[in-house]
């Protein structure tokens, strides 16, 4: 029977750095480094395998990071057996004060040994490429926040200042375009500022109209309707959800699925003693800021009034999906009233955030009685 060998790798865009273990001997062995290529790791196998002097069956790891899902795409069309590792999940030996590439690469390969880790998933190609346009377009609309920023914080050194009731409608920017300054390079500074602010504002409802047009693909278009029977959930925040979370059924609740979003709170007890911390805002980030930015829709309207909006996202679906997104809807309404009118809004929208997230894995799941 083939011994096995762990191998963890701590990877670099500038150089890999191998360490190998076995279960049967706690420590580690082979430590080397190579230039970044797959290839160096299936040669590093090799020599390994040669050294021990018989059949060996290699197991490799690293930590999720810049490489994304590349190196483990190349190694497994290669035949060798490779995970990618969730480093918030991963064991640390406390008390060290030492990080080398060495000691990552031998922490890696122990946790690989001795199961002290999650899995990443990971995605198809045509999700993860789903993912990456998405992100793409919120790298934008990010750049349009901070461009908006930058021009009202132009205008406020300036001594101007909007008195409508709120930015950035066609009246703000008919305002923007009249404001006279003592220097006319100031009103160029504002002239270019506004180039800026339409040219990515354009690019933002072009990449939304393609995100759109995306969501109705065939192995979609289901999943993200029954997703948009959720109030703050459009096409964009299901479909992000669909390619970046994959596989729902890999989480055993729905409290699994909240934790791996980071939404639930972390604990330090001691004795008899329970202390809640705030929410872990441990693994997928992207993913917990679209809900908690479709928790804010909760914040008003009367409870159980449905808008023109989401009636309309809701046809087609059937009815028990509608039913369960009913009671859903009505449910994290009351609770963020509650909570909001005893705490801040921003509990009560974190709160409701993790809710929703239960909700969500209930119904991709299936389990529409119980998910909460």
């Amino acid at each position: 029977m083939a011994s096995i060998i762990y191998v963890g790798m701590d990877v670099h865009t500038t150089n890999f750095t191998f360490c190998c273990y076995t279960a049967d001997s706690d420590r580690g062995f082979a430590v080397a480094q190579t230039e970044p290529d797959y290839r160096q790791v299936i040669k590093y196998m090799e020599r390994v395998q040669k050294q021990r002097g018989e059949e060996c069956k290699f197991v490799c790891g690293y930590e999720a990071g810049c490489l994304g899902y590349s190196l483990y795409h190349q190694l497994t069309r290669c035949g060798v057996d490779c995970v990618i590792l969730a480093p918030s999940t991963m064991h640390q030996e406390k008390g060290k004060r030492i990080k080398t590439d060495r000691r990552d690469a031998e922490n890696i390969a122990r946790c690989l040994a001795f199961s002290l880790y999650s899995p990443v998933y990971v995605p198809t190609t045509e999700d993860d490429a789903v993912k990456e346009y998405i992100r793409m377009r919120d790298d934008i609309k990010a750049d349009l926040k901070r461009v908006k920023q930058q021009i009202i914080a132009f205008t406020t050194r300036h001594g101007f200042a909007f008195d409508g009731k709120s930015y950035w409608t066609q009246k703000h920017l008919k305002w923007l375009e009249t404001l006279v300054f003592e220097h006319p390079l100031y009103k160029e500074t504002l002239q270019e500022y506004l180039i800026l602010y339409y040219m990515l504002d354009e690019k933002v409802a072009v990449y939304d109209t393609r995100i759109e047009e995306m969501s109705h693909l065939e192995h979609y278009e289901e999943n993200v309707q029954k997703l948009c029977c959720f109030r703050g959930v459009a096409a964009h925040t299901a479909l992000s959800l669909l390619v970046e979370v994959g596989d729902f059924q890999r989480f055993r609740s729905a409290k699994h699925f909240a934790a791996y979003l980071g939404l639930v709170p972390g604990e330090h007890s001691s004795s008899d003693k329970q202390i809640r911390t705030s929410i872990t805002k441990a693994g997928n980030t992207h993913l917990r800021r679209l809900l908690v930015e479709a928790a804010q829709s909760y914040n008003r309207g009367a409870i159980g009034k449905k808008s023109a909006a989401l009636k309309a996202r809701q046809g087609g679906n059937p009815a028990e999906i509608i039913a369960y997104a009913d009671k859903a809807n009505e449910r994290m309404q009351r609770k963020y009233y509650r909570i909001a009118f005893k705490s801040r809004h921003n509990i009560a929208k974190t709160a409701i955030a993790r809710e929703l997230a239960c909700f969500v894995w209930g119904m991709m799941t299936g389990n529409i009685s119980n998910a909460a």
